[in-house]
């Protein structure tokens, strides 16, 4: 693993410290069974999660649990308002799903 960035309390100081996302369309995200759980699109209101969700996973090599708990910081603010208000913030819900290894998810991404 790389050195990780020092996050902070604030989403966007976070997110300007990863590293930019180009040629991606998309991520599929797939649990330990091989099913498709869900896509990530590189559109305005999921771009940023694409580039949390890629990020993680080249530093993890997953979605496990560990790499949850650090995407869970990385959303800063947004965490407290996706547990506030759950199915608001459905790519913060499913870090917050993420307990045990059976769970981790693995990344394929989709070129543009």
């Amino acid at each position: 693993m790389s050195t990780k960035p020092t996050f902070t309390t604030t989403f966007a100081d976070n997110l300007a410290q990863l590293p930019a996302i180009n040629g991606l369309t998309a991520v599929e995200l797939f649990d330990a069974n091989g099913a498709q759980v869900a896509r990530i699109e590189n559109k305005p209101g999921q771009a940023g999660s694409l580039r949390i969700y890629v990020w993680l996973a080249s530093e993890f090599g997953s979605i496990t649990p560990e790499a949850a708990a650090l995407g869970l910081r990385i959303y800063a603010e947004h965490t407290a308002d996706a547990q506030a208000h759950p199915g608001k913030h459905p790519n913060i819900d499913r870090l917050f799903a993420i307990r045990s290894a059976e769970q981790a998810l693995t990344l394929q991404a989709v070129p543009a």
